[in-house]
């Protein structure tokens, strides 16, 4: 079990996610038990306990178990079931009383993000076709919750912050209406990825890529073209990974037919999102420092913002 799993969870999940941690070796085994699953060696964890698994049939899979309430997973599932195949991996079956989620397995499983930055260009072309196939319209009585709702991140951040916070409250704020503007603006809302970025494709056999672990949104398209900007690798502030974001924005745009501006307002709204997450559980007088590429891409884009 990866070390920071059990401390991820407790953080996130509070007292539900320790009970869920006692909990999982016998939800693994009547998973396993009630699917016909042989489980084999997990991935390298996070959040969620993922793990390589065969069925009965020998079809190899993914079996995904996270903590029941108040997981992602309630939104990863509808949204895979809304792509069903199409530039994401498929989901088998879904059990969200125990968090469960059984997943097809990606070969040869290789990540996108292997190709940047010396191949970004076609890292870039790779998450422009996943979209296109992503996209689709919300289905009737789709669940997934509407992307507008995540800009309350930047009011609760201004309200428990202020000027006194970590991050420059003006670039916040301006986020945060940047946002409601563009959802406001949404020409035709779609079934989003949510998370959309280099380390969340896979290049398969049935697709040239495919994605994983959608975070299920609707909203509009270029939310997830503004995701990748700031991707892979966050934590590296290398001024020539920031370098290769104006060329993104130019080649999402021309691909994905859509304005530059709109590409460069998602680009900027969604890093500043990203370490306004990042900043949630900062406490005054904690030392900060702005660990995340997403600031200096957000620094980036503002003076190209419309």
């Amino acid at each position: 079990m990866t070390m920071d799993f059990p401390q991820n969870v407790a953080q996130v999940w509070g007292d539900a996610g320790t009970r869920w941690l006692a909990d999982l070796p016998s939800v693994l085994d009547a998973v396993a038990r009630d699917w016909g699953l042989t489980v084999q060696e997990p991935y390298e964890l996070s959040y969620h306990y993922v793990t390589r698994v065969t069925c009965e049939d020998g079809t190899p899979a993914v079996l995904k178990l996270g903590v029941p309430s108040g997981t992602s997973l309630a939104e990863e599932a509808p949204a895979l079931a809304a792509f069903d195949g199409r530039g994401a991996v498929r989901l088998l079956r879904t059990d969200l009383a125990r968090g469960a989620l059984l997943l097809e397995r990606v070969s040869p499983g290789d990540r996108l993000r292997d190709l940047v930055p010396a191949r970004d260009a076609e890292a870039t072309s790779a998450l422009v076709s996943v979209m296109r196939l992503l996209h689709v319209p919300p289905p009737p009585g789709c669940p997934i919750p509407d992307a507008l709702a995540q800009a309350t991140a930047f009011d609760d951040y201004a309200a428990a912050h202020g000027e006194n916070g970590p991050l420059p409250l003006d670039l916040v704020v301006h986020a945060g209406g940047l946002m409601r503007e563009l959802c406001a603006s949404t020409p035709e809302p779609v079934v989003l990825h949510g998370d959309l970025h280099h380390d969340n494709v896979l290049r398969a056999a049935r697709e040239p890529w495919l994605a994983i672990d959608p975070h299920g949104l609707v909203g509009d398209p270029c939310y997830d073209a503004g995701t990748l900007l700031h991707n892979p690798d966050p934590d590296d502030r290398d001024e020539a990974l920031t370098a290769l974001v104006p060329a993104r924005v130019e080649q999402l745009a021309d691909e994905l037919a859509v304005p530059v501006d709109r590409v460069t307002a998602w680009g900027f709204v969604k890093a500043v999102m990203s370490d306004v997450w990042t900043a949630e559980d900062w406490t005054p007088g904690a030392p900060w420092s702005p660990a995340s590429r997403a600031l200096d891409v957000a620094r980036l884009l503002l003076p190209r913002l419309p």
